[in-house]
Protein backbone atom coordinates (compact mmCIF):
# COMPACT_ATOMS: atom_id res chain seq x y z
CA UNK A 1 0.00 0.00 0.00
CA UNK A 2 2.85 2.28 1.01
CA UNK A 3 4.31 1.94 -2.56
CA UNK A 4 0.99 2.60 -4.58
CA UNK A 5 0.53 5.83 -2.22
CA UNK A 6 3.74 7.10 -3.27
CA UNK A 7 2.81 6.99 -6.89
CA UNK A 8 -0.45 8.14 -6.70
CA UNK A 9 0.64 11.63 -4.65
CA UNK A 10 3.41 11.62 -7.46
CA UNK A 11 0.33 11.58 -9.95
CA UNK A 12 -1.68 14.12 -8.06
CA UNK A 13 0.89 16.92 -8.36
CA UNK A 14 1.38 16.26 -12.05
CA UNK A 15 -2.69 16.77 -12.67
CA UNK A 16 -3.02 20.69 -13.20
CA UNK A 17 -0.11 20.38 -16.13
CA UNK A 18 -2.17 18.07 -17.96
CA UNK A 19 -6.23 18.76 -16.50
CA UNK A 20 -7.63 22.63 -16.85
CA UNK A 21 -10.35 21.39 -14.37
CA UNK A 22 -10.23 19.03 -11.76
CA UNK A 23 -12.65 17.67 -9.15
CA UNK A 24 -13.56 19.24 -5.54
CA UNK A 25 -13.58 15.88 -4.32
CA UNK A 26 -10.76 13.58 -3.11
CA UNK A 27 -9.58 9.86 -2.79
CA UNK A 28 -8.16 7.37 -1.05
CA UNK A 29 -6.92 4.16 -0.88
CA UNK A 30 -7.74 1.61 0.80
CA UNK A 31 -7.04 -2.51 0.90
CA UNK A 32 -9.42 -4.97 -1.20
CA UNK A 33 -11.59 -6.53 1.82
CA UNK A 34 -10.06 -9.96 2.45
CA UNK A 35 -13.33 -11.86 1.92
CA UNK A 36 -13.07 -11.21 -1.82
CA UNK A 37 -9.27 -10.68 -2.37
CA UNK A 38 -8.69 -13.62 -3.29
CA UNK A 39 -11.39 -13.84 -6.16
CA UNK A 40 -11.01 -10.70 -7.77
CA UNK A 41 -8.79 -8.39 -9.96
CA UNK A 42 -5.60 -6.26 -8.86
CA UNK A 43 -7.70 -3.59 -8.10
CA UNK A 44 -10.44 -1.48 -8.90
CA UNK A 45 -12.16 1.86 -8.09
CA UNK A 46 -15.24 2.74 -5.54
CA UNK A 47 -17.33 6.34 -6.71
CA UNK A 48 -17.68 8.48 -3.79
CA UNK A 49 -20.80 10.72 -2.62
CA UNK A 50 -19.64 14.51 -2.83
CA UNK A 51 -23.47 15.41 -1.80
CA UNK A 52 -22.50 12.81 1.33
CA UNK A 53 -19.30 13.87 1.64
CA UNK A 54 -17.76 10.49 0.44
CA UNK A 55 -14.15 10.22 -1.14
CA UNK A 56 -13.66 8.16 -4.37
CA UNK A 57 -11.88 5.10 -3.55
CA UNK A 58 -9.14 3.52 -5.13
CA UNK A 59 -9.63 -0.30 -3.80
CA UNK A 60 -5.84 -2.64 -4.09
CA UNK A 61 -5.68 -5.98 -3.84
CA UNK A 62 -2.89 -7.11 -0.92
CA UNK A 63 -3.55 -10.84 -0.66
CA UNK A 64 -1.55 -12.89 -2.69
CA UNK A 65 1.70 -9.97 -2.74
CA UNK A 66 4.29 -12.44 -3.97
CA UNK A 67 2.57 -12.36 -7.39
CA UNK A 68 1.82 -8.63 -7.38
CA UNK A 69 4.90 -7.05 -9.09
CA UNK A 70 5.58 -3.15 -7.83
CA UNK A 71 6.17 -2.74 -11.34
CA UNK A 72 2.67 -2.45 -12.59
CA UNK A 73 1.72 0.03 -9.96
CA UNK A 74 2.50 3.41 -12.21
CA UNK A 75 0.07 1.66 -15.30
CA UNK A 76 -2.45 0.05 -12.36
CA UNK A 77 -2.38 3.98 -10.32
CA UNK A 78 -3.14 6.01 -13.83
CA UNK A 79 -6.03 3.70 -14.78
CA UNK A 80 -7.87 3.44 -11.28
CA UNK A 81 -7.29 6.73 -9.37
CA UNK A 82 -6.27 9.67 -11.13
CA UNK A 83 -6.18 10.73 -14.22
CA UNK A 84 -7.74 7.72 -14.80
CA UNK A 85 -10.92 6.42 -13.05
CA UNK A 86 -11.65 8.76 -10.18
CA UNK A 87 -10.58 11.68 -12.32
CA UNK A 88 -13.35 11.25 -14.93
CA UNK A 89 -16.18 9.57 -12.49
CA UNK A 90 -15.61 12.73 -9.82
CA UNK A 91 -16.16 15.25 -12.35
CA UNK A 92 -19.05 13.41 -14.07
CA UNK A 93 -20.57 14.10 -10.70
CA UNK A 94 -20.28 17.63 -10.62
CA UNK A 95 -21.98 18.26 -14.14
CA UNK A 96 -24.61 20.20 -14.46
CA UNK A 97 -26.38 17.65 -16.72
CA UNK A 98 -29.36 15.29 -15.95
CA UNK A 99 -29.47 13.58 -12.60
CA UNK A 100 -29.37 10.41 -13.96
CA UNK A 101 -26.75 11.15 -16.86
CA UNK A 102 -24.58 12.59 -13.94
CA UNK A 103 -25.22 9.78 -11.60
CA UNK A 104 -25.60 6.32 -13.45
CA UNK A 105 -24.32 6.68 -16.85
CA UNK A 106 -21.81 4.35 -18.11
CA UNK A 107 -20.90 3.58 -21.43
CA UNK A 108 -17.94 0.39 -20.75
CA UNK A 109 -16.11 2.02 -23.91
CA UNK A 110 -16.15 5.33 -23.02
CA UNK A 111 -15.28 4.69 -19.31
CA UNK A 112 -12.48 1.74 -19.58
CA UNK A 113 -11.62 3.57 -22.57
CA UNK A 114 -10.97 6.52 -20.79
CA UNK A 115 -9.12 4.27 -18.34
CA UNK A 116 -6.53 2.44 -20.90
CA UNK A 117 -5.33 6.26 -22.46
CA UNK A 118 -4.89 7.75 -19.10
CA UNK A 119 -2.31 4.71 -18.33
CA UNK A 120 -0.62 5.95 -21.59
CA UNK A 121 -0.31 9.45 -20.07
CA UNK A 122 2.21 7.91 -17.73
CA UNK A 123 4.73 8.08 -20.73
CA UNK A 124 4.64 11.87 -20.91
CA UNK A 125 4.14 12.00 -17.46
CA UNK A 126 7.63 10.53 -17.08
CA UNK A 127 6.29 7.82 -14.83
CA UNK A 128 7.81 5.00 -16.97
CA UNK A 129 11.14 6.26 -16.23
CA UNK A 130 13.26 2.80 -15.28
CA UNK A 131 13.39 -0.03 -17.22
CA UNK A 132 10.82 -1.96 -14.75
CA UNK A 133 8.52 0.48 -14.98
CA UNK A 134 8.33 0.54 -18.55
CA UNK A 135 8.20 -3.23 -18.50
CA UNK A 136 4.78 -2.79 -16.08
CA UNK A 137 3.33 -0.41 -18.75
CA UNK A 138 4.13 -3.24 -21.45
CA UNK A 139 3.02 -5.78 -19.69
CA UNK A 140 -0.40 -4.31 -19.01
CA UNK A 141 -0.44 -3.71 -23.12
CA UNK A 142 0.13 -7.33 -23.60
CA UNK A 143 -2.71 -8.23 -21.26
CA UNK A 144 -4.77 -5.85 -22.81
CA UNK A 145 -4.20 -7.50 -26.79
CA UNK A 146 -4.14 -11.18 -25.06
CA UNK A 147 -7.61 -10.66 -23.46
CA UNK A 148 -8.90 -9.67 -26.75
CA UNK A 149 -8.21 -12.60 -28.17
CA UNK A 150 -9.54 -14.21 -25.13
CA UNK A 151 -12.89 -12.70 -25.22
CA UNK A 152 -13.39 -13.66 -28.24
CA UNK A 153 -12.42 -17.41 -28.31
CA UNK A 154 -14.54 -17.87 -25.17
CA UNK A 155 -17.78 -15.60 -26.49
CA UNK A 156 -17.47 -16.46 -30.18
CA UNK A 157 -14.95 -19.89 -30.78
CA UNK A 158 -16.04 -21.84 -27.83
CA UNK A 159 -12.91 -22.26 -25.64
CA UNK A 160 -13.05 -23.31 -22.54
CA UNK A 161 -11.47 -21.95 -19.10
CA UNK A 162 -8.20 -23.86 -19.29
CA UNK A 163 -7.62 -22.72 -22.82
CA UNK A 164 -8.05 -19.43 -21.90
CA UNK A 165 -5.91 -19.08 -18.97
CA UNK A 166 -3.27 -21.22 -21.17
CA UNK A 167 -3.42 -18.54 -23.70
CA UNK A 168 -3.08 -15.60 -20.82
CA UNK A 169 -0.72 -17.76 -19.64
CA UNK A 170 1.55 -18.00 -22.67
CA UNK A 171 1.15 -14.40 -23.71
CA UNK A 172 1.49 -12.37 -20.66
CA UNK A 173 3.07 -11.53 -17.74
CA UNK A 174 0.37 -11.54 -15.51
CA UNK A 175 0.63 -13.97 -12.49
CA UNK A 176 -1.42 -17.30 -12.17
CA UNK A 177 -3.49 -15.34 -9.60
CA UNK A 178 -4.29 -12.61 -11.65
CA UNK A 179 -4.69 -14.70 -15.19
CA UNK A 180 -7.42 -17.02 -13.07
CA UNK A 181 -9.29 -13.76 -11.56
CA UNK A 182 -9.15 -12.31 -15.10
CA UNK A 183 -10.34 -15.10 -17.15
CA UNK A 184 -13.19 -15.37 -14.32
CA UNK A 185 -14.57 -11.84 -15.45
CA UNK A 186 -14.07 -12.47 -19.18
CA UNK A 187 -16.27 -15.47 -18.86
CA UNK A 188 -19.40 -13.51 -17.09
CA UNK A 189 -18.90 -10.51 -19.06
CA UNK A 190 -19.04 -10.71 -22.56
CA UNK A 191 -17.63 -7.73 -24.73
CA UNK A 192 -16.22 -6.00 -22.12
CA UNK A 193 -12.00 -6.47 -22.82
CA UNK A 194 -13.31 -5.42 -26.47
CA UNK A 195 -15.00 -2.42 -25.04
CA UNK A 196 -12.13 -0.98 -23.14
CA UNK A 197 -9.73 -1.35 -26.36
CA UNK A 198 -12.23 0.17 -28.72
CA UNK A 199 -12.46 3.25 -26.45
CA UNK A 200 -8.87 3.46 -26.14
CA UNK A 201 -8.30 3.61 -30.02
CA UNK A 202 -11.14 6.14 -30.30
CA UNK A 203 -9.84 8.75 -28.37
CA UNK A 204 -6.08 8.43 -29.14
CA UNK A 205 -7.35 8.92 -33.07
CA UNK A 206 -9.53 11.76 -32.00
CA UNK A 207 -6.71 13.29 -30.36
CA UNK A 208 -4.68 12.63 -33.20
CA UNK A 209 -7.17 14.84 -35.14
CA UNK A 210 -7.44 17.81 -32.81
CA UNK A 211 -3.83 17.67 -32.75
CA UNK A 212 -3.58 17.93 -37.00
CA UNK A 213 -6.57 20.18 -37.53
CA UNK A 214 -5.23 22.63 -34.89
CA UNK A 215 -1.21 22.62 -35.52
CA UNK A 216 0.17 25.12 -33.08
CA UNK A 217 -3.56 25.85 -31.63
CA UNK A 218 -3.71 22.38 -30.04
CA UNK A 219 -3.91 22.53 -26.23
CA UNK A 220 -3.35 19.15 -24.37
CA UNK A 221 -5.01 20.30 -21.47
CA UNK A 222 -8.15 21.83 -23.09
CA UNK A 223 -8.71 18.86 -24.61
CA UNK A 224 -8.91 16.39 -22.32
CA UNK A 225 -11.28 18.67 -20.65
CA UNK A 226 -13.14 18.39 -23.77
CA UNK A 227 -13.38 14.79 -23.98
CA UNK A 228 -14.86 14.60 -20.57
CA UNK A 229 -17.02 17.56 -20.28
CA UNK A 230 -20.73 15.66 -20.62
CA UNK A 231 -19.79 12.42 -18.71
CA UNK A 232 -19.71 9.04 -20.35
CA UNK A 233 -21.63 9.34 -23.99
CA UNK A 234 -21.51 6.45 -26.87
CA UNK A 235 -18.23 6.87 -29.03
CA UNK A 236 -19.99 8.43 -31.91
CA UNK A 237 -21.64 11.20 -29.77
CA UNK A 238 -17.78 11.65 -28.65
CA UNK A 239 -16.60 11.89 -31.81
CA UNK A 240 -19.16 14.47 -32.48
CA UNK A 241 -18.63 17.01 -29.54
CA UNK A 242 -14.98 16.38 -30.13
CA UNK A 243 -14.83 17.83 -33.81
CA UNK A 244 -17.11 20.50 -32.29
CA UNK A 245 -14.66 21.43 -30.30
CA UNK A 246 -12.10 21.27 -32.59
CA UNK A 247 -14.26 23.64 -34.78
CA UNK A 248 -14.84 26.18 -31.70
CA UNK A 249 -10.74 26.15 -31.84
CA UNK A 250 -9.70 26.99 -35.05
Amino acid sequence: MSATARVAKQIDGMMPKYFGRLPRLSYGLREIPSEIAEGTTTAFYGPGAPETGISGTYYVNVSKLDQRPLWEIPALSLHESVPGHHHQIALQQELEIPPFRRNFAFFTAFVEGWGLYAESLGSEMGLYDTPAKKMGQLSYQSWRAARLVVDTGIHAKGWSKARAVAFMRENTGLSDANIDAEVNRYISWPGQALAYKLGEIRILELRTKAQSELGDKFDLRAFHDALLAQGPVPLDTLGRQIDAWIVSWK
